[in-house]
Protein backbone atom coordinates (compact mmCIF):
# COMPACT_ATOMS: atom_id res chain seq x y z
CA UNK A 1 0.00 0.00 0.00
CA UNK A 2 1.47 3.45 -0.86
CA UNK A 3 2.20 5.79 1.47
CA UNK A 4 0.01 8.96 1.93
CA UNK A 5 2.27 11.82 0.70
CA UNK A 6 2.73 14.89 2.72
CA UNK A 7 1.28 17.38 -0.19
CA UNK A 8 -1.99 14.79 -0.15
CA UNK A 9 -2.30 15.12 3.69
CA UNK A 10 -5.17 18.32 5.07
CA UNK A 11 -3.13 21.53 4.73
CA UNK A 12 -3.34 21.33 8.75
CA UNK A 13 -1.84 17.82 9.11
CA UNK A 14 1.56 19.25 7.23
CA UNK A 15 4.69 19.71 9.29
CA UNK A 16 5.37 22.80 7.52
CA UNK A 17 2.29 24.67 7.37
CA UNK A 18 1.88 23.55 10.69
CA UNK A 19 5.17 25.25 12.48
CA UNK A 20 3.84 28.66 10.47
CA UNK A 21 0.67 28.40 11.96
CA UNK A 22 1.16 27.14 15.59
CA UNK A 23 4.95 27.52 15.81
CA UNK A 24 7.65 24.77 16.62
CA UNK A 25 5.99 23.57 19.74
CA UNK A 26 2.71 22.43 17.86
CA UNK A 27 5.03 19.45 16.71
CA UNK A 28 5.78 16.11 17.48
CA UNK A 29 10.00 15.41 17.25
CA UNK A 30 9.22 13.06 13.88
CA UNK A 31 7.45 15.94 12.02
CA UNK A 32 10.16 18.28 12.99
CA UNK A 33 12.97 15.86 11.92
CA UNK A 34 10.48 15.53 9.24
CA UNK A 35 10.75 18.91 8.06
CA UNK A 36 14.66 18.66 8.43
CA UNK A 37 14.23 15.25 5.40
CA UNK A 38 11.56 17.35 3.37
CA UNK A 39 11.39 13.87 1.54
CA UNK A 40 10.33 10.45 2.46
CA UNK A 41 11.25 6.96 0.45
CA UNK A 42 9.30 4.94 -1.67
CA UNK A 43 6.01 3.68 0.54
CA UNK A 44 7.07 6.21 3.61
CA UNK A 45 6.53 9.72 3.93
CA UNK A 46 8.85 12.34 5.79
CA UNK A 47 7.00 12.16 8.96
CA UNK A 48 6.94 8.27 8.87
CA UNK A 49 10.41 8.24 7.99
CA UNK A 50 11.34 10.35 10.86
CA UNK A 51 9.55 8.30 13.30
CA UNK A 52 11.80 5.20 12.38
CA UNK A 53 14.72 7.14 12.74
CA UNK A 54 13.28 8.15 15.90
CA UNK A 55 12.61 4.61 16.53
CA UNK A 56 15.73 3.06 16.21
CA UNK A 57 17.96 5.56 17.70
CA UNK A 58 15.50 5.91 20.72
CA UNK A 59 16.06 9.15 21.62
CA UNK A 60 16.93 12.69 20.49
CA UNK A 61 19.98 12.37 22.57
CA UNK A 62 21.01 9.41 20.84
CA UNK A 63 20.00 10.63 17.22
CA UNK A 64 22.07 14.12 17.81
CA UNK A 65 25.20 11.80 18.67
CA UNK A 66 25.06 9.77 15.10
CA UNK A 67 27.82 11.45 12.58
CA UNK A 68 27.12 12.32 9.58
CA UNK A 69 28.87 9.80 7.69
CA UNK A 70 26.62 7.31 9.39
CA UNK A 71 23.21 9.22 9.17
CA UNK A 72 24.27 9.05 5.55
CA UNK A 73 23.39 5.18 5.25
CA UNK A 74 20.41 5.40 7.10
CA UNK A 75 17.60 4.86 3.96
CA UNK A 76 15.73 8.07 3.06
CA UNK A 77 18.82 9.79 4.22
CA UNK A 78 21.56 10.63 1.88
CA UNK A 79 24.74 12.85 1.73
CA UNK A 80 22.69 16.41 2.10
CA UNK A 81 20.03 15.43 4.16
CA UNK A 82 22.65 13.67 6.93
CA UNK A 83 24.59 17.26 6.51
CA UNK A 84 21.29 19.18 7.52
CA UNK A 85 20.62 16.84 10.08
CA UNK A 86 23.97 16.86 12.09
CA UNK A 87 24.15 20.76 11.32
CA UNK A 88 21.03 21.24 13.26
CA UNK A 89 21.66 18.84 16.47
CA UNK A 90 24.85 20.74 16.68
CA UNK A 91 22.98 23.85 16.82
CA UNK A 92 21.16 22.62 19.38
CA UNK A 93 23.60 21.16 21.39
CA UNK A 94 25.53 24.65 21.45
CA UNK A 95 22.32 26.65 22.28
CA UNK A 96 22.39 24.23 25.05
CA UNK A 97 26.04 24.53 25.96
CA UNK A 98 25.17 28.79 25.92
CA UNK A 99 22.19 28.24 28.75
CA UNK A 100 24.51 25.97 30.67
CA UNK A 101 28.06 28.37 30.81
CA UNK A 102 25.48 31.04 32.81
CA UNK A 103 24.36 28.32 35.23
CA UNK A 104 26.04 27.39 38.54
CA UNK A 105 26.68 23.55 38.59
CA UNK A 106 27.15 22.85 42.47
CA UNK A 107 24.85 19.80 43.25
CA UNK A 108 24.04 16.37 41.55
CA UNK A 109 20.66 17.27 41.14
CA UNK A 110 21.60 19.84 38.46
CA UNK A 111 24.14 17.45 36.99
CA UNK A 112 21.34 15.35 36.57
CA UNK A 113 19.16 17.70 34.77
CA UNK A 114 21.80 18.77 32.59
CA UNK A 115 23.25 15.47 31.92
CA UNK A 116 21.27 12.61 32.82
CA UNK A 117 19.06 11.95 30.18
CA UNK A 118 21.88 12.03 27.32
CA UNK A 119 23.61 9.87 29.77
CA UNK A 120 20.88 7.18 30.42
CA UNK A 121 20.48 6.45 26.64
CA UNK A 122 24.01 5.51 26.32
CA UNK A 123 24.52 1.83 26.18
CA UNK A 124 28.13 1.86 27.40
CA UNK A 125 29.73 3.53 30.18
CA UNK A 126 30.83 7.33 29.24
CA UNK A 127 32.95 8.96 31.80
CA UNK A 128 33.23 12.83 31.82
CA UNK A 129 34.38 15.71 33.65
CA UNK A 130 32.60 18.76 33.90
CA UNK A 131 35.04 21.59 34.24
CA UNK A 132 34.24 24.34 35.94
CA UNK A 133 35.65 28.15 36.82
CA UNK A 134 36.00 30.09 40.41
CA UNK A 135 31.74 30.69 40.16
CA UNK A 136 30.96 26.41 39.56
CA UNK A 137 29.90 27.76 36.37
CA UNK A 138 30.63 25.45 33.11
CA UNK A 139 33.29 26.23 31.29
CA UNK A 140 33.43 22.53 28.85
CA UNK A 141 32.94 19.02 29.06
CA UNK A 142 35.06 16.86 28.25
CA UNK A 143 34.46 12.68 27.71
CA UNK A 144 37.57 10.92 29.66
CA UNK A 145 36.60 7.26 28.38
CA UNK A 146 33.58 5.37 26.58
CA UNK A 147 34.18 1.75 27.97
CA UNK A 148 32.23 -1.68 27.92
CA UNK A 149 28.47 -2.50 29.14
CA UNK A 150 29.69 -2.35 32.88
CA UNK A 151 32.78 -0.53 33.17
CA UNK A 152 34.89 2.20 32.01
CA UNK A 153 38.66 2.72 32.87
CA UNK A 154 40.28 6.09 33.35
CA UNK A 155 43.42 7.08 35.53
CA UNK A 156 43.19 10.28 37.35
CA UNK A 157 46.03 11.85 35.53
CA UNK A 158 43.37 11.43 32.30
CA UNK A 159 40.56 12.94 34.22
CA UNK A 160 42.97 16.15 35.46
CA UNK A 161 44.67 16.73 32.30
CA UNK A 162 41.67 18.82 30.65
CA UNK A 163 41.28 20.75 33.91
CA UNK A 164 44.68 21.83 33.83
CA UNK A 165 44.41 22.56 30.44
CA UNK A 166 42.00 25.58 30.86
CA UNK A 167 43.09 26.45 34.71
CA UNK A 168 39.76 24.86 35.77
CA UNK A 169 39.03 26.09 39.25
CA UNK A 170 36.80 23.01 39.93
CA UNK A 171 35.62 20.08 38.07
CA UNK A 172 32.54 17.31 38.79
CA UNK A 173 33.16 13.59 37.58
CA UNK A 174 30.04 11.93 36.40
CA UNK A 175 29.60 8.59 34.28
CA UNK A 176 26.62 6.41 33.76
CA UNK A 177 25.93 2.49 34.46
CA UNK A 178 24.08 1.04 31.64
CA UNK A 179 22.61 -1.63 33.75
CA UNK A 180 20.44 1.48 35.61
CA UNK A 181 20.98 0.77 38.65
CA UNK A 182 23.04 3.98 40.13
CA UNK A 183 24.92 1.88 43.03
CA UNK A 184 28.92 2.13 42.90
CA UNK A 185 31.13 -0.23 42.00
CA UNK A 186 34.19 -1.24 44.38
CA UNK A 187 35.93 0.20 41.05
CA UNK A 188 33.90 3.65 41.85
CA UNK A 189 34.72 3.39 45.17
CA UNK A 190 38.83 3.18 44.48
CA UNK A 191 38.68 5.53 41.92
CA UNK A 192 36.67 8.46 43.79
CA UNK A 193 39.53 7.90 46.28
CA UNK A 194 42.46 8.34 44.01
CA UNK A 195 41.15 11.35 42.21
CA UNK A 196 40.42 12.95 45.95
CA UNK A 197 43.81 12.62 46.37
CA UNK A 198 45.30 13.80 43.31
CA UNK A 199 42.91 17.10 43.47
CA UNK A 200 44.50 17.64 47.09
CA UNK A 201 47.70 17.76 45.33
CA UNK A 202 46.70 19.66 42.28
CA UNK A 203 44.85 21.83 44.25
CA UNK A 204 41.98 21.56 42.34
CA UNK A 205 38.38 21.22 44.09
CA UNK A 206 36.54 17.80 43.31
CA UNK A 207 33.04 19.02 43.92
CA UNK A 208 31.59 15.77 43.25
CA UNK A 209 31.45 12.10 41.40
CA UNK A 210 28.20 11.52 39.91
CA UNK A 211 26.76 7.85 38.82
CA UNK A 212 23.30 8.57 36.89
CA UNK A 213 21.67 5.69 36.38
CA UNK A 214 17.48 4.51 36.11
CA UNK A 215 16.42 2.42 38.71
CA UNK A 216 12.92 1.50 38.23
CA UNK A 217 11.87 0.63 41.89
CA UNK A 218 11.71 4.42 42.84
CA UNK A 219 14.64 5.36 43.98
CA UNK A 220 17.15 8.82 43.12
CA UNK A 221 18.25 8.28 39.45
CA UNK A 222 21.93 8.94 40.29
CA UNK A 223 24.51 8.52 43.22
CA UNK A 224 26.49 11.21 44.37
CA UNK A 225 29.72 10.69 46.19
CA UNK A 226 29.59 14.20 48.28
CA UNK A 227 25.62 13.43 49.07
CA UNK A 228 26.72 10.32 50.44
CA UNK A 229 29.63 12.09 52.80
CA UNK A 230 32.58 10.43 50.72
CA UNK A 231 33.72 13.73 49.39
Amino acid sequence: MAAIKIRELPEEDRPREKLLKHGADGLTNRELIAILLRTGVPGKNAVEVGGEILERYKTLNGLSRISARELKNIRGIGLAKAVQLAAAFKLADRMAKEKLVREKIDSPELVNEFFGAEMRSLQRESLRVLLLDTRYRLIDTQEISLGSVNESIAHPREVFRPALLVSAYAIIVVHNHPSGDPTPSSTDHSLTRRLAEAAELLQIKLLDHVIIGSPADGRAPYFSFKEAGVL
